[in-house]
């Protein structure tokens, strides 16, 4: 009897209107993986833009006051 009620218990309101399946944990996790590689590439990007920027040398004239 279990059986039968365990896919109840596992829908959101969402989902226990038909408007849409509740997503499984590999797809939650796809979806999660592909976001986090989407930002990495962007820190990625921003990191070797910083590397071809031109850099100002340190100064000591903010230290003075």
């Amino acid at each position: 009897m279990s059986q039968e009620t365990a896919p109840d218990q596992g829908l959101s309101a969402a989902g226990s209107t038909g408007t849409a399946p509740p997503k499984g944990l590999l797809q939650q996790m796809e979806e999660l993986l592909a976001a986090v590689t989407a930002d990495l590439a962007g820190l990625n990007e921003d990191l070797r833009a910083a590397e071809r920027a031109p850099q100002e040398p340190w100064s000591n004239d903010d230290a003075s006051v």
